[in-house]
């Protein structure tokens, strides 16, 4: 191939600008031209398509976000919306594209595989909930601004001797409560994949303030229900001064951490090199530590992402 596109669709995620670039000069730096495509499949059925030079990435490591911008578009679910995008590609020469973006983002690439269209999913979302991979671009940094927000809240509630239900996203997935959890010594971890009691998370209350223990933490995933709703019936059981903190779309934004930013450029890299090969229909990812690829189809219609459930555990085990 010697004409690739770019597109970053669904909600943003801390290291999508830093996969871009990454794609965009390992593509010039082996010949090929490089096109990106502004709000996502929006944009792309609309032909808001440019070309990408090397000082167009410069300066977007760092940043969060995505300067290639982003839009819902459920139109591309339909047969018409995918044959006016691939319309819109063949009219400017473009043989392969890099899907950057979550679950919703690997269905478009997948709707293209099977019309013909190279294309390479790369994971980028801060819920770190697409199957074929370990870890998502955005997720590390996401989990790092929930964890200084612990940091933060524990001050004022140990001031108090209050309990804080920290609201964090996660509508189908818990791994960013679970580990923003784990890291920063929650006394509970409320997420979909877990049944709890809230029973029995108002006795280890009771017994961590008998203990003389000034504070308590509860992480809780939205997708469980709302942290308001949560306080409410948690009160029904005692009265722990419940404050709620609802993070929502802090833990989006923000400078992505250096791990965000590695692990962004080592899939852009490699999304450069399938495509170079003429490879598509393919999702990269990071298992075991290693940079992988996999069959978009199979991985989406078989594949399902499980979060660390021994993490959930061991957080049992360590806040009492």
């Amino acid at each position: 191939m010697k004409r690739i596109g770019i597109l970053t669709s669904g909600g943003d995620a801390p290291g999508m600008n830093a996969a871009i670039r990454a794609v965009t000069r390992k593509a010039i730096f082996n010949g090929m031209e490089v096109f990106g495509i502004n709000y996502g499949f929006a944009g792309l059925v609309a032909g808001d398509i440019r070309r990408l030079e090397i000082a167009d990435v410069g300066d977007k490591i760092q940043r969060g976000g995505t300067f290639l911008y982003s839009a819902r578009y459920p139109e591309f679910a339909t047969e018409e919306g995918q044959l006016k995008g691939i319309e819109q590609l063949k009219k400017f020469g473009i043989e392969g594209l890099v899907v950057i973006g979550g679950d919703g983002s690997y269905h478009g690439a997948l709707a293209l595989t099977k019309h013909g269209f190279p294309a390479v999913g790369v994971p980028g979302t801060i819920d770190n909930d697409i199957p074929g991979t370990e870890f998502t671009i955005g997720f590390d940094t996401a989990i790092n601004t929930v964890l200084d927000s612990m940091d933060r809240i524990r001050d004022t509630a140990t001031s108090h001797v209050r309990t804080f239900i920290i609201e964090v996203m996660g509508r189908d997935a818990g791994d960013i409560a679970l580990w923003a959890g784990v890291a920063g010594g929650a006394d509970e971890i409320i997420i979909p994949e877990h049944d709890f009691d809230m029973k029995k998370v108002a006795t280890r209350i009771q017994e961590g303030r008998d203990r003389g223990k000034k504070h308590c933490l509860i992480v809780l995933a939205e997708g469980v229900m709302g942290g308001n709703e949560f306080a409410e019936k948690l009160s029904k059981h005692g009265d722990f001064h419940a404050r709620v903190s609802i993070l929502g779309h802090i833990v989006r934004g923000g400078s992505p951490t250096a791990r965000d930013r590695v692990l962004a450029s080592k899939f852009g890299g490699f999304a450069v090199d399938l495509l170079r090969e003429g490879k598509g229909g393919l999702c990269v990812g990071m298992m075991d530590n290693k940079v992988i690829a996999s069959d978009i189809v199979d991985t989406l219609e078989n594949g399902k992402h499980k979060p660390d459930l021994s993490l959930y555990d061991l957080n049992q085990e360590l806040s009492f």
